[in-house]
């Protein structure tokens, strides 16, 4: 007993110093970068606001949410809490300028996190056609897999491709040096990452996994987190000769041997620092590299922080 509360004391200590120091970190260098002043007149409309003629695939910086589909997740008050990385429907994260997707789903295509379920993927494929309706120019990233330790859903490509096929973006890297108007009326880079089923080839309505990478690391420790997001991030050739997307998730993951294990107030120990990341990937020479941010619990913020700087980037400012 005795060294289970040694343990979890040191645990705590961690935390508080690494808390501490990105506290330090925004004091000390603040959060100014070029397009950090920007602010989208319309959240909903941003990319159709910094004029789909200049806005080139590959020098977006794609604001995404983590786990997307998890809003209603689980019980409410009882399993929800352990699961829920989003408070927002699919729908009201694209209205609020979300453009990466990160949906799991099991072999009965419902969505989930690890053992717990939510509604089915129709829920999420609704939301997706209501926003593009509603839109002209917004192009989204929609990666879907398959979650660990599921099968993958029978059928799956066909439903997708027969629910969202006049949408999609078919695989082929020159995308990447095109811009939004010269993909348009297409506006879905649909990413699928099955476990078991063949991966999708080039030219299929489908993108492969090789498309979208990421270094995720298992931790709740938020200076840790955020060191290694800028190390891997440095280690990435620059967005702009690329030929796959790149991710760097702003979040860290509760631990089974820390006494907080609910999604929110352990991912809020880095939530607030979007803005101090970006700042020093201009400071360590790796901005140019930032392409897919992403998030738990997405906000305004957020958001305004992946446009200013898509922005800086069309108007050739940085």
């Amino acid at each position: 007993m005795g060294s289970l509360f040694s343990k979890q004391f040191e645990r705590r200590k961690n935390i508080k110093a690494e808390k501490k120091t990105l506290c330090d970190l925004n004091e000390n260098c603040g959060e100014s970068y070029p397009g950090s002043d920007y602010r989208p007149a319309d959240r909903k409309n941003w990319m159709a606001g910094l004029g789909v003629d200049k806005v080139y695939i590959n020098k977006i910086v794609w604001p995404g949410t983590h786990d997307s589909a998890t809003n209603k997740i689980g019980i409410p008050f009882i399993t929800r809490p352990f699961a829920q990385c989003q408070s927002l429907s699919v729908y009201q994260q694209l209205v609020k300028g979300t453009r990466v997707l990160d949906i799991r789903v099991n072999e009965n295509r419902r969505v989930c996190h690890g053992v717990l379920t939510t509604y089915g993927i129709d829920v999420v494929i609704g939301d997706i056609k209501k926003f593009l309706s509603e839109t002209q120019s917004e192009v989204i990233i929609l990666e879907i897999r398959t979650e660990f330790g599921h099968q993958d859903p029978p059928e799956f490509e066909k439903y997708l491709e027969e629910q969202l096929g006049e949408y999609l973006i078919h695989q082929d890297e020159h995308v990447f040096g095109k811009t939004i108007a010269e993909l348009l009326p297409k506006r879905i880079i649909c990413v699928w990452k099955p476990n078991k089923s063949p991966r999708p080839q080039s030219g299929s309505p489908f993108w492969n996994a090789g498309h979208l990478k990421d270094n995720w690391i298992d931790t709740d420790l938020p200076s840790t987190k955020f060191d290694s997001n800028l190390k891997h991030l440095s280690e990435q050739p620059p967005a702009s000769s690329r030929k796959f997307f790149y991710r760097v998730e702003n979040t860290v993951t509760p631990q089974p041997d820390n006494p907080i294990v609910c999604v929110k107030p352990v991912t809020n120990r880095i939530h607030g620092y979007a803005r101090v990341f970006i700042t020093q990937c201009f400071t360590k020479g790796c901005a140019d590299r930032l392409q897919i941010f992403s998030t738990d619990f997405i906000d305004e913020d957020f958001v305004d922080a992946c446009v200013g700087l898509t922005q800086a980037r069309v108007e050739g400012a940085c």
